[in-house]
């Protein structure tokens, strides 16, 4: 966690999202998506189901949509045209 200080406020006890930073912390949201991709495996293939029990394994707010759709955008996952397949790739 001590690299996600900036999160403090975010995180419960558990490293649990608790709510998404709001539009004008964009250092605050590219935080907490990068937080989220470390509990995914490098180049390995996930299914959109998959991913979003990740993330609502992760977050309080139960936004997987958004969450994913934000880390593609961002380069952090990467997917099949389809969608049906995700992976977080080394490179960004």
């Amino acid at each position: 966690m001590e690299n996600f200080k900036i999160l403090n406020g975010y995180l419960d006890d558990n490293g649990k999202l608790k709510s998404m930073p709001g539009k004008k912390q964009k250092k605050k949201l590219e935080a907490m998506l990068i937080y989220l991709a470390t509990k995914f495996e490098f180049d390995k293939e996930y299914t959109e189901m998959q991913v979003n029990e990740i993330i609502n394994a992760q977050t309080a707010f139960r936004d997987p949509a958004t969450m994913r759709r934000l880390m593609w955008g961002s380069g952090l996952l990467k997917r099949t045209l389809d969608g049906t397949a995700y992976w977080r790739s080394k490179s960004k």
